[in-house]
Order: structure tokens, then C-alpha cells, then sequence
């Protein structure tokens, strides 16, 4: 039975092949190149560099994880004519440009790559913006649509887009995306207005997060995100940066991200840090301020595959956040928090007692846990307002950017007197 085969790229260069046999088994193995190249990462914390063929039970996690997940996943496979259960078909379709530094080609399939900006594609206008909305619930990242290979993972609604001079333009055959698009969920109201008042407001407390900008167009809004592993360079020049969610380092298949399905908990989270960081005492702190931020906004949906190792110039270092709103301005959310925090395993059983539980579990001083919610919940009622009220003109829901702010302030008040 024949073999197929996809090269994985990386910068330029050939790391390995991604394949599937006759009998539908996926397997990965390293070029020799690159094995003997000392400088030449590992593409994942969970696939070291070795001579040996991963199986498919451990190169699964990362490559599974690179493609959309739950209702995305089967839209995408429907508009692509494969089945949503094979990996490799997908891949194929879609891994053109994936999240991190990676591009999915098959054999003797050349690298298409922009290496100038004399070719830049052409913006959207309005109508063009709503088209891509518009198609996006039956055609998730656009799939098969006018040759584009898109992939990223999650289960929201998004596509990868070039912003061109501040506007929105879909990328050209092999140039690297630089944004995202992300419409409202359907079925809640003002997800837009809530994922930019999070993210705008950790931001100016002073967390690293990705930028992002709400934006509406025809009445439609819609959240625009800067990536984080795109580098602009003085030419012009979009370069890729590698990067990998937690559970792809951990090894944990995407359909397994949360906790009490046995995927990644804050004890294994705080371990990997410490473990493959180059600076790992500062993102121990980064981590621990993200875990406090999501309690404090209500965000019980922080899992595995909403924290990333980015791997730049830096060395490997968290990446900034993203995905963060408040899932409890949702009551048809499940309370259960993703990862469970000491003995609680929702928001409203977080207490002092949880806070030491969960202080204990991460390896930090609960006093240095301590002080840093009551900061995080003093810059946050002091600035919630402050940063709704920056985002209410261009919101097309004022109301909900508002209330968000008022939940939020009532909710780092609450917290600040019981931690």
C-alpha cells in the first residue's frame, strides 16, 4: 500500500515527514539534516529529536493539534470533502500556514514563500469583509476556497488574514499571515465586546497579551488579533515563529484539552515552564498572574491549548495571552473551571483556602500568590471602566462592553476582600 507523505518546513528548510501508510497510521520522523544540525530545534517539547519514527500515539498531540477543533473541525472536513477523523487529509488541505513557524507541503511540492513586498494582496472592501464573515460558519478558515491553506486551532469561528496598510486582505499562496478574524459566537450575545474588554484590560494592567482591536463592518463586528508568532521585519517581511500550545508539549491529543478529561493541570503547567523555559522564574510569575487574571475576569475556560511556549530569539518563553474573556457573563457556560485550582473546581468555590491549595500544587509562596491578587484586583477596579469606556465607540454594543466592566469590577472587589 502506498505511503503518503508530507514535508514539514521550517524557515526554509526541511525538518521532516509527516506521513500516512496504507492502513491510515500516521508516524513523523526527523530529516538526518536536521538531527545532525545542533543549532535545529525540536519541533515539540513532546517529539525530541531522535533518529527513531514517532508513532502515531506520539506525534498525534502536535500535528492533531495544529487543526480546528469540535463543530470547526467537522465543518471544515464537510467543506473539504474528508473525513473529519483524518488528520493527515486535513493537514494536507489546510497546512499552509499553521500557528507557529511550521508549513505542511507535499513531496516536490515547491516553497512558496514572500520574500519581498512587491507582491502584496489586494484588501478587502466592506462587502468583501462580509463575504469572508458570512462564509465562515459552512467554510471555517475558508477552507478550499480559492487555494488557501489555513489552519489554527480552537473550536471558535476565526480565519488568518495579511493586514495590508491597516487593512484586511487574504494572503497570497505561501506569505505568512500576520492577523486574525474573529466573528461574535452565534449562539452568545457580544462575545466581540467581552474578548476585547479582557484583553484590553490585562493588557493595561500590565500582563502580556496578544493586541487586539474590535472592529464592525455593514453593523457586523468582529474582533481583529495580532499574532504573536509573525515578526515584521525592517523590509517588510513577514517571518514565521514556531511556537506550540501546552498540550501539544505535553503530549495530550486536542479532543482531551481539559483537565478532568485528562488533559494538562496547573501542577503539569507550572512543571513544563520550569522545564523548558530559558527563563523560567519569570514566566512561573507571567503564568501565575494569567491563572489570577482568568479568576478574577470569570474566565472558567482557560485549558491547555489557551497557553503556548513561543520559540524566538529569546529562547522558549511563555507566549502572550490569548483566547481570555468572561465566560461567566454566559450563564449557559458550564461554571466548571478547565483546570481545577487546588481542591475548587469552579469560580465560586475560589476562597483563601483554595488559593493556598492551589499555591502548594504550583510550587510558589502563598504569600507572593497572595500579594499579587490583591494587586491584579486593584488594577483591575481601577482600570475596568477605564478601559470600556475607551472601547465603546467602536463597539456596536456599548451596553455589553459596559456590563462586562461592572461584572468584572464587582467580581476583583469580592475577590480582593476574600483572598
Amino acid at each position: 500500500m502506498t505511503t503518503k507523505v508530507l514535508n514539514v518546513w521550517w524557515d526554509g528548510r526541511i525538518v521532516g515527514r509527516f506521513a500516512q501508510d496504507g492502513h491510515g497510521d500516521i508516524s513523523f520522523d526527523y530529516a538526518q539534516a536536521w538531527l545532525e544540525d545542533d543549532s535545529a530545534l525540536a519541533l515539540s517539547a513532546s517529539l525530541p529529536k531522535r533518529a527513531e519514527c514517532f508513532t502515531r500515539q506520539e506525534c498525534r498531540p502536535f500535528f492533531g493539534g495544529l487543526l480546528p477543533e469540535e463543530s470547526q473541525r467537522e465543518a471544515a472536513a464537510q467543506a473539504l470533502g474528508v473525513s473529519p477523523a483524518n488528520d493527515y487529509a486535513l493537514l494536507d488541505r489546510l497546512g499552509g500556514d499553521v500557528a507557529g513557524a511550521l508549513q505542511l507541503l507535499t513531496e516536490g511540492q515547491e516553497l512558496a514563500e514572500a520574500r519581498s513586498t512587491d507582491h502584496q494582496p489586494a484588501p478587502l472592501d466592506d462587502a468583501g469583509i462580509v463575504r469572508v464573515l458570512e462564509a465562515l460558519p459552512v467554510r471555517p478558515l475558508l477552507a478550499g476556497e480559492g487555494g488557501l491553506r489555513l489552519s489554527l486551532a480552537g473550536s471558535q469561528s476565526k480565519v488568518p488574514v495579511v493586514l495590508v496598510n491597516g487593512h484586511i486582505a487574504l494572503p497570497l499562496a505561501g506569505h505568512a499571515t500576520t492577523h486574525i478574524v474573529k466573528p461574535p459566537i452565534a449562539r452568545f450575545k457580544a462575545t466581540t465586546e467581552n474578548e476585547a474588554f479582557a484583553m484590553r484590560l490585562a493588557a493595561d494592567i500590565g500582563l502580556d497579551v496578544a493586541p487586539v482591536e474590535p472592529r464592525s463592518v455593514q453593523g457586523r463586528s468582529f474582533l481583529l488579533v495580532a499574532r504573536y508568532d509573525r515578526l515584521r521585519a525592517a523590509s517588510g517581511v513577514v517571518h514565521r515563529i514556531h511556537q506550540e500550545d501546552f498540550c501539544q508539549a505535553l503530549g495530550v491529543p486536542p479532543e482531551t484539552k481539559y483537565a478532568n478529561e485528562g488533559g494538562p493541570t496547573f501542577k503539569e503547567c507550572f512543571e513544563l515552564l520550569r522545564r523548558v523555559s530559558a527563563r523560567p522564574a519569570g514566566d512561573v510569575l507571567k503564568l501565575l498572574d494569567a491563572a489570577i487574571f482568568n479568576v478574577i475576569i470569570g474566565n472558567a475556560d482557560a485549558h491547555g491549548k489557551n497557553f503556548s511556549i513561543l520559540y524566538d530569539e529569546q529562547g522558549p518563553r511563555l507566549a502572550p495571552l490569548y483566547d481570555v474573556l468572561s465566560t461567566v457573563a454566559f450563564p449557559e457556560l458550564s461554571p466548571n473551571m478547565a483546570m481545577r485550582m487546588g481542591k475548587s473546581a469552579t469560580l465560586t468555590e475560589m476562597d483563601a483556602d483554595s488559593w493556598q491549595a492551589f499555591a502548594s500544587e504550583v510550587g510558589v509562596g502563598f504569600p507572593l500568590l497572595r500579594r499579587r491578587i490583591g494587586e491584579l484586583c486593584d488594577g483591575m477596579a481601577e482600570r475596568a471602566v477605564n478601559v470600556a469606556e475607551a472601547l465603546v465607540d467602536s463597539s456596536t454594543d456599548p451596553t455589553a462592553v459596559l456590563s462586562v466592566a461592572e461584572l468584572v469590577t464587582s467580581r476583583a472587589t469580592l475577590a480582593r476582600l476574600t483572598c
